[in-house]
């Protein structure tokens, strides 16, 4: 009896473990269950994106001012001189999305304000809808002023702003 018993336990755990595991097709339709369709979630995820892009696009009208990296990024950002608030990022976008932006904001009057450095380091720091961080405060205030002197000029309430500096205080670790 105990030779049997030396042979046949082990034989039963190997079987036992042997039929407790899951084919691939299983553990494909476990992960759909617990997780959901990665379709579905795709499917989603781009729905979201796009209605997140569509609402972005609606804030640029209202921005005071889109800073530019030329060709690959766009930064739309408002200010409300009456609020205590600092200058929020309405929206931004890289590469098409970045274009598209400067379309719009083209088509209603707000100024492009070309700045590749300040550009990439506001659109690399925030996200939409976050106030302007304070190591970029200064940089923004002088790209505001410049726009607020350029929109005066423009209703005949001021001369015309020198151009506006190309070496904006960004400090190093917002350079990229």
């Amino acid at each position: 009896m105990i030779p049997i018993a030396l042979i046949d336990v082990p034989y039963q755990m190997y079987k036992h473990n042997k039929e407790m595991k899951m084919t691939k097709q299983e553990v494909k339709d476990e992960r759909k269950n617990a997780e959901g369709d990665p379709m579905v979630k795709g499917r989603i995820r781009r729905l979201q994106y796009q209605a997140a892009t569509k609402r972005m696009m609606q804030e640029v009208p209202q921005a005071d001012v889109v800073v530019t990296n030329p060709t690959h990024f766009s930064v739309a950002i408002k200010y409300d001189e009456q609020g205590v608030r600092a200058p929020v990022v309405v929206a931004k976008g890289a590469d098409e999305l970045a274009m598209h932006i400067r379309k719009i904001a083209t088509a209603n009057d707000v100024p492009l304000i070309p700045s590749p450095v300040l550009a990439r380091a506001i659109f690399y720091s925030t996200e939409v809808d976050d106030e302007i961080p304070n190591a970029l405060f200064m940089a923004v205030a002088q790209v505001l002023a410049h726009v607020y002197q350029l929109k005066a000029h423009r209703a005949g309430k001021g001369k015309r702003p020198k151009p506006l500096k190309r070496d904006l205080p960004i400090p190093p670790e917002y350079r990229r």
